[in-house]
């Protein structure tokens, strides 16, 4: 087959992607070099990387309830989303509401933007209020075209059943009447009703510019809030973890990516430098992308990305393999890396389409931390198939065009024994089983003493400890010095710490003390730091992820394996490969949380991001080997079970060396970051590498052995014949 490229079109096109690669590594490390530091070419970085803006608002209303305080923790934390996904809200108190704000500094415009929480109302023509904002789910600012095909701005509401029902009730008595909005006894609209609204849906027109109605939609939206809130004090804080935690992680990639390239070079040879070179561009542009599209970057989203780069090698694994496969068929070279990306391309669509489809879900419906996962994910996703599927192909097709055209520089796949593993298919449910019972033996056990999981701050909630010290002292000093005389009180390592900048005091975030623990911890630092008792205030505070936020997320994961679960029912014609698959991922998600029980690592905002991470990446790998045992069905007539199993064995076997190699490169990545990561990032870098063995294991051991079992004994055209 003739290449598409000529030897001087293929030596151009290596010296044009050698240019861009500089041009993305020269952009890319301006941008690294500004992050942290704060100056205009930087990525966001979320509060523990670079901290922000603290807000604390006093509530009005006397003895507000714990749904009441819970419903406005809530709403407000969907109204700051807005600033950013990383963005967190928690009880004070009994009567306080903090909101921080990663990465700005400006406490008074963010208070300006954001609006005085404060009491809305829905008015009669005669002053009488029919509905409270508490009634309004959402308000958000929309431009349409009208009749007359003019841009017209305004306020889409979206109310609850109880105001749905009222607005219904009151719009159809009043057409042609106004309803004034009043806001703390202030009309802030006064729209006219055209006509009967009872759908639940509503919009305000007559909006002068889009930022008019900008502002009417935020002012609902605060005051729809359950409480009526005045700011009681405001502070710019500082980092939690500071540039080390920055610094260690980018060695940890960088060393990491190294590793990975010079693996994939050792395996695949010419391919191998073709992916690297590839990898090199990925890893630019995930960078860019994060900086232009203002993504807030946390720990996790660090670790994430840093994951994201070892499975982005994932579907360069697959296409060198099959190329490998094509080579050995006897193919030429040239004819084998058409084939072998032409064979690879439904493998790698449907992995990353599945993987996808979760983003998007969690991206629409999650909150917080979720909702920034998603984000990462799906670029992530993008960027890895572009660069395998377009830049990788360039590459080898230019090293081609210049003479790399002997076999030797690109492997020929070896004709493997075929591996009998649905045979044994009763152990390695057995082994399974037995991991997975460990994890509720040990969750039942702790569960007794009233903590199954070691749940964090960001769960349960603690005592938050503000010390105002005589002088300043860095994060490290902290770490080292401070950080462990709490520990000897508490009696447990998570602690968060937070400094409050233009001022030296420090706040201390504990599990929940009791009141001898606090006049023991506030002692320690009277007696080693001279601190005056008096001055050092403690607080109960709620947890940061609310029990909405947690509904939010296990609700978004639901619906997520649903359309997961459709679409591979749909691309592979046959639901018993879908259910398979999200069993295999449960099978997954238990194991790593048998991981969490077993060690008793702290759960807190990063294992949410473990668990979506841990989804992600079994879906993709169980895919794959779906793919070829449907390609090989299709090449061989499967009338008895033995037939159906052989197909099984020789899937597994031929895609064993992808789901080996893929592990071990995403496994360096992760590994990497643990062994050189920050206490916070090994929490969660541990259960990752358990998740991804365990994804690998489920893959070759679990899903495709399910498969078999579905197959042969349930559905249309089971295999009837059960010999095997």
């Amino acid at each position: 087959m003739k290449n598409k490229f000529s030897k001087n079109r293929g030596a151009a096109m290596l010296i044009v992607i050698a240019l861009v690669l500089g041009g993305l590594a020269y952009y890319a490390s301006i941008i690294l070099s500004s992050t942290g530091i704060g100056e205009d070419m930087s990525i966001k970085l979320g509060l523990d990387l670079a901290g922000g803006v603290s807000i604390t608002y006093q509530v009005d209303d006397e003895n507000p309830t714990a749904e009441q305080l819970s419903d406005t923790v809530y709403k407000l934390q969907k109204r700051i989303e807005g600033y950013s996904t990383e963005a967190s809200v928690y009880r004070e108190g009994n009567d306080r509401i903090t909101v921080e704000i990663p990465g700005v500094t400006d406490a008074n415009a963010i208070l300006e933007d954001l609006g005085k929480p404060g009491s809305l109302e829905f008015q009669t023509p005669d002053g009488e209020t029919f509905m409270t904002g508490d009634m309004v789910a959402d308000a958000q600012a929309a431009s349409i075209q009208n009749d007359m095909k003019n841009t017209e701005f305004i306020v889409e509401l979206t109310l609850t059943d109880e105001g749905a029902a009222a607005f219904g009730e009151m719009t159809s008595a009043n057409v042609g009447n106004n309803l004034p909005i009043v806001y703390d006894e202030e009309i802030i609209s006064n729209p006219v009703v055209n006509e009967a609204i009872t759908g639940g849906k509503a919009q305000i027109s007559g909006m002068e510019s889009f930022e008019a109605a900008e502002n009417l939609a935020s002012n609902i939206r605060i005051g729809s809030l359950s409480l009526h809130l005045s700011e009681l004090r405001s502070n710019v804080v500082g980092a939690q973890l500071g540039n080390s935690a920055i610094s260690s992680s980018l060695k940890a990639a960088a060393i990491g990516l190294i590793i990975v390239m010079l693996f994939m070079i050792i395996v695949y040879f010419v391919p191998g430098v073709a992916a690297s070179i590839a990898l090199a561009i990925y890893t630019c542009l995930i960078i860019a992308t994060l900086y232009l599209f203002e993504i807030t970057l946390t720990l996790p989203g660090i670790a994430g990305i840093i994951l994201s780069i070892g499975m982005a090698v994932d579907a360069n694994v697959i296409i060198f393999a099959r190329i490998r496969e094509e080579i050995a068929s006897g193919k030429t070279v040239g004819t084998a890396i058409e084939g072998g990306f032409k064979k690879a391309l439904s493998a790698i669509i449907d992995g990353n389409v599945t993987t996808l489809i979760a983003a998007a879900v969690l991206g629409f419906l999650g909150s917080g931390s979720v909702k920034g996962f998603a984000s990462t994910l799906a670029i992530g996703i993008i960027l890895s198939m572009f660069t395998a599927l377009v830049v990788t192909r360039l590459i080898l097709n230019a090293f081609f065009a210049v003479g790399l055209r002997s076999e030797k520089y690109f492997g020929r796949g070896k004709e493997l024994k075929t591996l009998h593993l649905v045979e044994r298919r009763n152990l390695f449910f057995i082994i399974s089983a037995v991991v997975i019972a460990a994890g509720f033996i040990a969750m039942g056990v702790h569960g007794s003493n009233g903590n199954a999981l070691n749940y964090s701050l960001d769960f349960i909630g603690g005592t938050s400890t503000t010390v105002p010290f005589e002088e300043s002292y860095t994060i490290e000093q902290i770490d080292a010095d401070m950080v462990p005389l709490v520990e000897g009180v508490t009696g447990d390592s998570d602690v968060q710490t937070t400094q409050v900048q233009g001022t030296n005091q420090i706040i201390f975030k504990t599990r929940t003390l009791d009141l001898t623990e606090r006049e023991e911890l506030n002692k320690v630092f009277v007696d080693k730091y001279g601190v005056t008792e008096s001055e050092i205030q403690s607080e109960t505070i709620s947890s940061t992820v609310s029990s909405e936020m947690r509904e939010d997320a296990v609700k978004a994961v639901i619906i997520a394996v649903i359309f997961m679960l459709i679409y591979i029912w749909f691309r592979f014609s046959d639901a018993r490969f879908a259910v398979s698959a999200i069993l295999a991922l449960v099978h997954d998600v238990l194991v790593v949380l048998t991981c969490y029980a077993v060690i008793r690592i702290s759960v807190g905002n990063t294992f949410i991001a473990c668990m979506l991470t841990i989804i992600g990446y079994s879906i993709n790998d169980t895919i794959v080997i779906f793919d070829r045992i449907r390609e090989n069905i299709k090449a061989k007539k499967v009338k008895t079970s033995k037939d159906l199993c052989e197909v099984a064995n020789v899937s597994l076997t031929q895609t064993l060396s992808r789901s080996i190699n893929t592990s071990i490169t995403t496994f360096i990545m992760v590994f990497m970051l643990w062994l050189l990561g920050v206490a916070t990032i090994r929490d969660f870098s541990l259960p990752l590498m358990v998740g991804l063995i365990s994804g690998s294991y489920s893959s070759i051991f679990i899903a495709t052995q399910l498969w078999f079992v579905f197959k042969r004994k349930i559905g249309k055209n089971k295999i009837s014949d059960e010999s095997v």
